[in-house]
């Protein structure tokens, strides 16, 4: 009698694994990959680990999804050195970069803008207004979200405003709605994946100048070999129907190879270290 294994996906996978290892040399290792939790961990996990499982069977490692309840606890994580792989913001990459010697591996080619939003029927028009008020952002080093968005206003337009963090993009732009604030920051990719009947309550305000989009960086504890595959597995999804989807869910649209001292050694000449909060 046939007997059909009862976790067919796994075992198959199991297999891949054993017939990557046999005919590369390669042992397969198991890497941990922490991602910055824009939204609601149930959210990330719904786009990223269909990417990981990909990212699996393309390499023929393991990537151990590893999630935060908010972007303080992810920084200490991986100024900790944590995780393997980590998907973060372009000050992260900053941070990590000198912390750790994280090394970017790839990023979106489109650029990262900060946005200002408002209600759509609030009358505030100009920045000036927002003087004296509480506006929510994600958290403190959130980059275009919150960081860069907090030292253009306090330091090129001198608009004194109170910052409250409320942990996610999700959460700083329905505090908006439900007027508890009247402007949040935020990201221009994270705005496009919130619901219609959300986007339609909101009005950018303010965008800031783009800057390189958040990269998939490596700890170079990470074997050399294993870190080019892991860069170029991600590469030849982008050139796929079905790779690309994948990527687009998880905001790596039309990806591109990173470069630390290309893309995010010139955010240091921004002078943003008086403005970032280290995590406790």
């Amino acid at each position: 009698m046939l007997h059909i294994h009862r976790n067919l996906p796994g075992y198959l996978l199991g297999l891949l694994v054993a017939w990557f290892s046999s005919v590369t040399g390669v042992r397969a290792e198991t890497y941990s990959f922490a991602v910055v939790p824009q939204f609601p961990v149930v959210e990330v996990f719904r786009s990223w680990r269909p990417l990981l499982d990909a990212l699996e069977a393309e390499t023929g490692h393991k990537f151990e999804l590893k999630t935060s309840e908010n972007i303080p606890k992810f920084e200490a994580s991986f100024l900790a050195a944590e995780p393997d792989f980590v998907y973060m913001n372009p000050y992260h990459a900053v941070m990590a970069h000198r912390a750790g010697g994280y090394i970017p591996l790839v990023r979106s080619s489109e650029a990262l803008s900060g946005i200002l939003v408002v209600r759509k029927d609030n009358s505030i028009r100009e920045l000036s207004e927002l003087r004296g008020s509480a506006i929510a952002y994600p958290a403190p080093n959130a980059f275009g979200a919150s960081l860069y968005m907090r030292a253009l206003l306090g330091e090129r337009f001198k608009i004194p405003t109170e910052p409250v963090y409320v942990q996610t993009h999700v959460n700083a732009y329905r505090a908006v709605i439900r007027g508890d604030n009247p402007a949040a920051g935020g990201i221009r990719s994270t705005l496009d994946r919130e619901p219609a009947e959300v986007r339609d309550k909101l009005r950018v305000l303010y965008e800031t100048p783009a800057t390189a989009s958040h990269p998939v960086a490596v700890h170079p504890r990470v074997n050399a070999s294993v870190r080019t595959a892991v860069r170029n597995a991600l590469l030849k999804m982008a050139k796929t129907e079905a790779g690309s989807k994948l990527l687009d869910g998880v905001s790596l649209e039309a990806l591109v190879a990173a470069d630390y001292a290309k893309d995010y050694a010139p955010l240091e000449a921004l002078r943003l270290d008086r403005f970032v909060v280290q995590p406790k």
